[in-house]
Parts: C-alpha cells; sequence; structure tokens
C-alpha cells in the first residue's frame, strides 16, 4: 500500500471545526468528524489553501528550523526566485545573499540560476517532442500531484523535466565536492520554500528516487533573521555563479514562460483556475497550445501559502528586479543542451497515477458502490452547504459509501427524520390499548 508524506499539518487543538477549510481545499481533501478537521492523504496535494483560509491557524507546513544547519559541514542555501521579492526594492541582491550567509549558511546557490538552466532544457524539448500537445510543466508538485490525483490520463503530458530546485542542489553539491574535496553527506542544502508543496516534494519527490535538497526550510520562518541581518555595506562572494533577470522571473506567473521563451505557450495561476485549463486539456480543447505553466498560487509562487509579502507588491518588485539584472545569462548555452542530451535535467522514473476515489478492490463491488453512491447522492438536497462536514453533497455520498458518514449527518435529511419521528411519537401519543380506551359516553368499552 502507498505510503503517503504530507507537510500540510492539522493542530487539533487549534480547530474549531468551522468548515472553511472543506470548502476552500481544491481536491475536497478535507472532512470534518466529531468538531474537528480530517486530511485525507489520497487526496491532499499540499498546495496549502487551507493554511491560507483557516482563520484559528489551525493547518501549518512541517518545514525544518534554522537548527537542522548544525547537523552538516557546510550549510548551503537556495533561495527561491520569489524570496527576492519579499524586500523593499532599495534593499540590494547583494546584501540579501550576504545576509543569509550571516545567519548560519556557508554558501548560497542561487536558485534562479538553476532556473536558466531548466528554461533552455525545457525549451530544448519542446523543439524535440512535437507529439503531445500541450506539455505541461513540472515547476509546481502540487500541479504534479494534482494531475496524479485528480488528472492521471494528462502525466503523458507532464514536461520530464527536473525543476529548478532539484537542478541547484545537485550543482551546489558537485561544485561543493570539486572544490573541496567534501563527501556529499558533510553538505547540507536547505531550500527556502514559499509553500508547503515544496516540503513534500523534497520528502516524497515526484519522477526521481531521492531529492538532493536535505531540508526546507519557510520563506517566513527566515526572513525575519535575514531582515536583522540586512546591511547596505556588505560584501558578497560565493564560488558559485549569479542569476540574471531571466531567472528571478520565475518567482511570478508568466515568468517561466518569458525565460523559455516562445509565442505560443500558455501561463495559468491559481489552484482552481489550473484545475479547469486541465479539465480543458482532458477535453483536447487545448491541442493547439505547446506549453503551459501551471502555477498553484494565485500570482505564482510570490502567491505562496509561506511568503509574507503581499503578492501584488512583491509581483511588481520581481519584474522591475528582473529588468534591473536584465536578461544576459552567464550561462554556456551548448553545455546546457549537452547536459540535456546527457539527461542531466530528465526525470529518472515514471509520474505514476494515485487516483483518490477507489471504491473497492473487486471491480463488481465497486459497480454496486458507484450505482449506491449515485442513488444516495440524488436524494440528497444538491445544496453543497458543508454542515454535514463533506464539502458537497456529492463527497458526502462517497463518505456515505465507503462507510465513513451516515445520511442523516446531512442537516435537512436529518430534519425530516426528526419530522417523521414527531409525526410517529404524536401518531403514539394519541393511541390507547384497547382495555383502556373510553366510549362517547365515558363508558368503558
Amino acid at each position: 500500500m502507498w505510503q503517503y508524506y504530507h507537510s500540510v499539518t492539522l493542530d487539533l487543538e487549534k480547530c474549531k471545526g468551522c468548515t472553511n477549510c472543506i470548502k476552500g481545499c481544491p481536491t475536497e481533501a478535507i472532512r470534518v468528524r466529531n468538531g474537528k478537521a480530517h486530511i485525507l492523504e489520497n487526496k491532499c496535494i499540499d498546495c496549502g489553501e487551507c493554511i491560507r483560509v483557516c482563520p484559528n491557524h489551525a493547518k501549518y507546513a512541517a518545514a525544518d528550523s534554522l537548527e537542522r544547519l548544525r547537523e552538516f559541514k557546510i550549510k548551503v542555501a537556495l533561495p527561491a526566485p520569489s524570496f527576492f521579492g519579499q524586500f523593499k526594492e532599495d534593499t540590494s541582491l547583494k546584501s540579501v545573499l550576504s545576509a543569509l550567509k550571516k545567519i548560519g549558511f556557508d554558501e548560497v546557490y542561487e536558485v534562479p540560476l538553476a532556473a536558466e538552466e531548466v528554461s533552455v532544457a525545457i525549451k530544448e524539448y519542446i523543439k524535440r517532442h512535437k507529439d503531445v500537445r500541450p506539455l505541461i510543466s513540472s515547476s509546481c508538485p502540487a500541479v504534479l500531484r494534482l494531475i496524479q490525483v485528480r488528472f492521471p490520463e494528462l502525466i503523458k503530458n507532464i514536461i520530464p523535466i527536473k525543476a529548478p530546485m532539484e537542478i541547484a542542489a545537485k550543482r551546489a553539491k558537485e561544485m561543493l565536492v570539486k572544490a573541496y574535496g567534501l563527501k556529499n553527506e558533510e553538505i547540507g542544502v536547505f531550500f527556502i520554500s514559499p509553500c508547503p508543496a515544496k516540503v513534500t516534494s523534497i520528502k516524497q519527490p515526484v519522477g526521481t528516487k531521492r531529492s538532493y535538497v536535505d531540508g526546507v526550510l519557510s520563506i517566513a520562518n527566515v526572513y525575519g533573521e535575514v531582515i536583522k541581518n540586512l546591511s547596505s555595506d556588505d560584501e558578497y562572494k560565493t564560488i558559485f555563479g549569479r542569476a540574471s533577470g531571466l531567472g528571478i522571473g520565475w518567482g511570478r506567473a508568466g515568468g517561466e514562460n518569458l525565460a523559455i521563451g516562445g509565442e505560443n505557450h500558455l501561463a495559468v495561476d491559481g489552484i482552481n483556475n489550473c484545475i479547469g485549463v486541465l479539465e480543458e486539456i482532458e477535453l483536447n480543447k487545448l491541442s493547439d497550445i505547446d506549453y503551459i505553466e501551471c502555477q498553484a498560487c494565485i500570482g505564482g509562487c510570490i502567491g505562496g501559502a509561506l511568503t509574507v509579502e503581499n503578492q501584488f507588491v512583491a509581483r511588481v518588485r520581481i519584474r522591475r528586479l528582473s529588468e534591473k539584472l536584465g536578461c544576459e545569462s552567464s550561462l554556456k548555452r551548448k553545455d546546457v543542451i549537452e547536459g540535456f542530451e546527457n539527461g542531466y535535467y530528465s526525470f529518472e522514473e515514471k509520474i505514476l497515477p494515485k487516483p483518490s476515489l477507489k471504491l473497492d478492490n473487486d471491480i463488481v463491488r465497486a459497480i454496486q458502490k458507484m450505482e449506491q453512491l449515485e442513488k444516495t447522492l440524488k436524494e440528497l438536497p444538491g445544496l453543497d452547504c458543508g454542515s454535514c462536514g463533506s464539502p458537497n453533497c456529492r463527497a458526502l455520498a462517497e463518505d456515505i459509501v465507503q462507510g465513513k458518514a451516515n445520511e442523516t449527518d446531512c442537516v435537512f435529511k436529518l430534519r425530516d427524520k426528526v419530522k417523521q419521528l414527531a409525526a410517529e411519537m404524536l401518531d403514539l401519543s394519541q393511541k390507547l390499548p384497547p382495555t383502556m380506551e373510553k366510549s362517547k359516553g365515558g363508558d368503558i368499552k
């Protein structure tokens, strides 16, 4: 049986059973039972929407802390492109990178630099593989898991290129081993993430056996420490290269397409918008599009649940920083294409589907349960109010068929049942045994 790992975690003590999360979850992965929320492991994609909408802060991402840096001889920070959109425009890039060193890192490998490599690799793949259209970006782990869970027939459309985070970690370790003669296990590489899905993708990678990243720190947890260590007169030195505006632009929606280049591409952000587009791909409506950049968060990674800055402000900052740095990459395109041809950027394993609704292992019983589900659904009011603890009436019908809920969990069915019982009680209260019944004249019959 498949073992799931999820970074999105529930704090039962803080949960008030308010049902906000069940209505906000795009994959219907949350139920409220006995006054507390419950996350269904087989449906959760760790998108972080429940973290965003929970008024009681009962959902959180189980990321690492800076204490983990002590486990390694050399510590490397991998700041996501969206990380640089969290700081005011008068904050220099060098001062941010230098501050990361001050809080405990020995080196910083800019993930935007790896994004530039990946952009070239993606462009080559699109050019050389014309049999499937549209191809779908593999950069957002929440979208990858969404496809596994809800759109398994679209797995073939996913472009099998590793995300910039993985390439950055791989490059950092290779260069440090070569430069200092270190062992891989002595080097700790930590990604500074805008979302919980990245945490999950490291603990349970998609398309590869093992992640090159050793841990994940949330932007929200690192931000305060970085702010305290910012200084305008810092000098920053690194054995790694520096990113251009093309890589930085990956932090906002549309930035990936801009870095790849090409006219027949589409950018979609927001998990519900992604679902709508994936449904259209299922219906073969977008076969004229070459490539689709899908981002689970509104605005792209700058809108992640673990960021601190307003996404609209961060979007402007990322755009202006990208323009300031320019589009002249220090990478040698020839070397990237050679690496692409040798499989350096490619997935090592096939992506497997993980269907979330499996009524029964036996096909006959599964069909019977599906018929029962449809019959149950017709008897429910169809209001999708969520008062039952399931996100909608169909989800409640699924839960009933699987023995995880009762029909009377629906407040409307319960009301009808109470009315029926009340009528029966009234009718019974007006009846007496034959020995106690009185005639109209008052004499006992």
